[in-house]
């Protein structure tokens, strides 16, 4: 297979690999590329936030710092503190961004990761509050691509998940007498994060073959996309699927249950990591 039919005939090359249940990378169609993730400390690049994670997901890169600041409750939300996701594509992770304001896909991204946040119930609001009507936690969670090459979603979901295991909130109290917010930052506590999503995603080939993890090449190449989203308990959270090839029942049951799989992977590999940063 030469490399001048990968660039005059992209798709005619893939489905030569394809049709042999591999891809050009060395890859099977349901093969992760390697997955690493590191947690706070073991990160200098971003001292200032109060959890950071940085993922590696292939040559796809992301990292996600999570800021705490307070904040009065919504009026009509009196007992829930804030979560605001926000996923940023900037021009040095590849060509086809830009510099500027958030473009379409790093707009749609933000939006999956709060339909993620709500849906899985991996943090509950209620638990951001500190005393109701008056104070709540705001949790900015910045999600940066430094290297772009597919499957943003996977990496950033799981950047997310890892920074936030990562938080430490100092103890809040409100003074009774003065009425004013009172920070002990000698006693600091985990965040509560109740369920832990992962996501999974997949290329849609020839309206029929899916491959798991695809490239930035294999995106642009495929029909269509889907990711799931499962927790550990094997619940789904969520199916996003922005148009393309349909799926029948059985397609997407398969790829329900490679979620579930890569869930345990995933969960595996957090632990790990943690574990190892824990003070003896």
């Amino acid at each position: 297979l030469s490399i001048c039919s990968r660039t005059v005939e992209p798709l005619e090359y893939y489905r030569r690999f394809l049709k042999e249940n591999c891809r050009p990378d060395g890859r099977e169609l349901g093969e992760f590329r390697t997955t690493t993730v590191n947690i706070g400390k073991c990160l200098c690049s971003i001292t200032t936030a109060d959890g950071s994670a940085l993922v590696k997901l292939g040559n796809t890169t992301v990292i996600c710092g999570v800021k705490a600041e307070l904040a009065a409750p919504a009026v009509d939300s009196a007992n829930k503190g804030y979560i605001v996701p926000n996923v940023e594509l900037p021009s040095l992770c590849a060509e086809r961004f830009r510099s500027g304001p958030p473009g379409e896909e790093a707009q749609a991204a933000s939006q999956f990761i709060a339909d993620v946040i709500e849906n899985s119930q991996m943090i509950v609001k209620e638990d951001l509050c500190i005393a109701n009507g008056k104070l709540a936690w705001v949790l900015y969670c910045d999600i940066i691509c430094l290297d772009y090459d597919g499957n943003l979603l996977d990496a950033s979901v799981f950047a997310l998940l890892a920074a936030l295991k990562n938080v430490q909130l100092p103890l809040v109290t409100i003074n009774e007498e003065t009425g004013l917010s009172e920070v002990n930052l000698k006693q600091k506590n985990p965040l509560i994060i109740r369920k832990h999503p992962v996501a999974t995603s997949f290329a849609i080939f020839d309206d029929t073959l899916l491959i798991v993890d695809p490239t930035a090449e294999e995106e642009d190449l495929a029909t269509g996309t889907v990711t799931i989203v499962t927790d550990e308990e094997g619940r789904l959270c969520s199916v996003h699927k922005p148009g393309g090839s349909p799926l029948t029942g059985a397609k997407l049951q398969d790829c329900i249950t490679r979620a579930i799989t890569r869930h345990k992977e995933i969960k595996k590999l957090i632990d790990k990591v943690i574990k190892s940063i824990t003070p003896k």
